[in-house]
Formats: structure tokens, C-alpha cells, sequence
């Protein structure tokens, strides 16, 4: 059973009045890769800030290993930080910018006094780190000489050489491009695998929260919407939220008439959950990959193609159905304002209760809001998250 290491108890958050954290209740396990996971704003960051103790709650309490850690500032805690700008010293070669923490005396419990590590062991975890992060033999290189995934690692090997208990990471692969994002993706879970330590990954993308994490959890507007594994979320979203966050979704509004049958578009439709009051509305989950393509007169539900997009593997296929309009992905090519049917095997469709998010995704849920604001030159800029204390 995993050692409980972090625990964040009732942690309240507010900047000028305004609550950013709204009474977060979360643990984190030893060794365990977890992500804050949420748009912009959503309290992520403030989170992770919390922890590496750049920012006290303004109410509640942050423990580590038992222990209330709330006012102990960043250096006197067992973490160590990781930011999308690496802030490593362009004047400094690969092995200095790793040993510069090394080389900052340290002051010995016992003596009271500060003490200097050896040469010869600031020597060897250098060289541990460089071997940890595929980088052994670039320990003379200039920073200015690397790629952006090789500073990307020197920045974890620095981070990493003063032996943390636990790695915090702010969006770090940010701004790597998508082939090395994925590359470094299978990077730091392997680094985490192999050290054994604790990471908390903050990021905005999904696909990097469900390729790497142990446990995501979901935030948004300062509240954990849900916990859980990347195949948790991903399969069982506990709201509309979640499951218009994480992935493309379909969502409607349904009834359900009894446990194993819903109602969607006045017609029942089998589906394996339960629990539910008899004709309660209902929020349907029908994710894009599970609904089958049919001849029109074998449809469950029938439909016009409106759109069609080549994807490469398969094809992006947006069908109305009674005015409200389906993603489906397949790999069969519908010609634009063909009539088609759909099929829907009962594992196929999720089933959630009502909440406030319930009817803010229309149709074709996955559609972003951000793509019309884009447009709109009456919006002003949104803050980054932290960025008010920071003024």
C-alpha cells in the first residue's frame, strides 16, 4: 500500500479578495506521478505553488510526511521545482549549471555550522544526473549549444542532484515542439520510474496528463473536479466538465428511464449504468471512437454528414442528428450530406447526473469557446494564473 507523503487540508486561496483555491482537499502518495490537470486559471499552478511553499493558503493546512509545513519557505523544504523557463546560467557549462546548488554551503544540523560538499561528490551526482538524463558526455557543453530538449534535462538533472523527495513541474515541456513534447513525455516517467521519487506535473494538456500520470486530477475555477487514473477520467468523467476537458466528446441531454436503459433523442438505448432515480435527466457521455457507422435503415439514430476532416488514421466526421451536431470517428469516408445510421453498444455510453455544467457544451461539445475569443476583439487578455502576486 503507498505511503500518503503530501496532504492539502481545506487549503483556501485568495488574491485581493478574489478566491483562486476554493477548500482543496488533496493527497498525494509516495513515489506516485500525479497532475494538476485544468485550463488557464483554473488554480493549477497556485496549487503547485502551494507546495513548493512560494505561497502560504490564505486558510488551511499543507502537511509533508505528517509534519505541517505551511510557513517552512521553498529551500528548507524536501522539493525541488521545475519551470517552463529552465533559468539556466548561460555563462555556466552543463556540469556547473547541475552542481551550482551542490556548490551553495549547506548548514550541518549537528555543528549549526555551514559546511561545503567535496569536490569529489559534487563530482559524482553530477555525473549520477547526467547518466540519469541520457546526457553523459555533454558535461563541457555550453547551454547556448544544446536543443531545447537537452536544456529541458539539464534543468531536471538540476533539479534532481539535491536528491528531493518530491519534483514539482510547471507545464515543463511547454515549449518544446510536439514531436520532442512526446518524446520527453516517455523521458520523465522513465526518470520518475527509475529515481523513485514523487512528481507533480502541472500541465493544460490532456494527452500529456493521461500518456504519463499515476493519478490526474481535474481542476477547474479553483475546485477539484475529479480524481482519479487516466483511465478513470477518461472512461467515468464525473461531470460535463471533465468530459468535454479530457478528450473529444459527444454530450447530451438524456433521461434515465431504468438502470441499464437511457433515453436520448426519444429513443432507448442500453447502457451499463445504474443507480440512478427512475426518469432522471441525465448527462450522456458518447465519446467520438465509439459509435459505429451504419447503412441509414440499420441506424439506431439517423443523420447528415455536415463535415469531414482527414485525420491520417481515421477521419473527423461531424453528423446532425435532429439539429444537434455529432462528433464520430471512423475510419470509413462519408461524403459530405450523405444520410448515414449510427450504432452504440451499450459500453459505449457513459451516463452522469446533472451539474452545473450541464448544457454549456452544445453540440459537438469539443468545440473551444477560446477559438471564437480569438476572434474577438472586444476581450481583454486573460491574466495568467499567479501572475498577480508576482506584480
Amino acid at each position: 500500500m503507498s505511503k500518503e507523503l503530501i496532504r492539502l487540508a481545506n487549503c483556501t486561496m485568495a488574491f485581493d479578495g478574489e478566491v483562486v483555491l476554493d477548500n482543496i482537499n488533496l493527497y498525494i502518495n509516495d513515489k506516485e506521478f500525479l497532475t494538476l490537470l485544468g485550463p488557464s486559471g483554473c488554480g493549477k499552478t497556485t496549487t503547485l505553488r502551494i507546495i513548493g511553499g512560494f505561497q502560504e493558503p490564505t486558510s488551511g493546512d499543507v502537511f509533508f510526511d505528517g509534519v505541517r509545513i505551511n510557513s517552512i519557505p521553498p529551500h528548507k523544504r524536501a522539493v525541488n521545482t521545475v519551470f517552463q523557463r529552465y533559468a539556466l546560467f548561460p555563462h555556466l557549462n552543463v556540469f556547473e549549471n547541475i552542481a551550482f546548488g551542490l556548490r551553495i554551503p549547506k548548514v550541518d544540523p549537528e555543528t549549526k555550522k555551514k559546511v561545503k560538499l567535496p569536490e569529489q561528490e559534487i563530482h559524482d551526482r553530477v555525473m549520477e544526473m547526467l547518466q540519469v538524463v541520457n546526457l553523459k558526455g555533454f558535461e563541457k557543453r555550453r547551454i547556448t549549444q544544446l536543443s531545447g530538449g537537452q536544456q529541458q534535462r539539464v534543468a531536471i538533472a538540476r533539479a534532481l542532484v539535491n536528491r528531493p523527495k518530491v519534483l514539482l513541474l510547471d507545464e515543463p515541456l511547454g515549449a518544446l515542439d510536439l514531436k520532442l513534447r512526446k518524446d520527453m513525455q516517455n523521458e520523465l516517467k522513465r526518470i520518475q520510474q527509475s529515481l523513485g521519487i514523487t512528481f507533480i506535473y502541472v500541465t493544460h494538456d490532456q494527452e500529456e496528463a493521461l500518456a504519463m500520470s499515476d493519478t490526474v486530477v481535474v481542476m477547474d475555477g479553483g475546485k477539484i473536479q475529479q480524481i482519479g487514473t487516466p483511465e478513470d477520467i477518461y472512461n467515468e468523467p464525473k461531470n460535463a466538465f471533465v468530459a468535454d476537458f479530457i478528450g473529444e466528446s459527444n454530450i447530451l441531454d438524456g433521461i434515465m428511464r431504468a438502470d441499464g436503459v437511457v433515453e436520448i433523442f426519444n429513443r432507448k438505448f442500453q447502457c451499463l449504468d445504474k443507480g440512478f432515480l427512475p426518469d432522471e435527466p441525465v448527462d450522456v457521455v458518447i465519446r467520438p471512437e465509439d459509435v459505429d457507422i451504419v447503412p441509414e435503415d440499420q441506424g439506431q439514430l439517423k443523420g447528415t454528414v455536415t463535415s469531414v476532416t482527414f485525420k491520417g488514421v481515421h477521419y473527423d466526421t461531424i453528423v446532425d442528428f435532429y439539429g444537434f451536431k455529432w462528433l464520430i470517428q471512423t475510419t470509413d469516408f462519408c461524403p459530405v450530406d450523405s444520410r448515414i445510421g449510427i450504432k452504440i453498444d451499450p459500453d459505449g455510453i457513459h451516463v452522469m447526473k446533472k451539474s452545473q455544467y450541464s448544457g454549456m457544451f452544445g453540440d459537438y461539445s469539443s468545440y473551444s469557446e477560446e477559438y471564437d475569443e480569438i476572434g474577438d476583439a472586444t476581450l481583454e487578455p486573460e491574466e495568467e494564473e499567479g501572475e498577480r502576486d508576482e506584480e
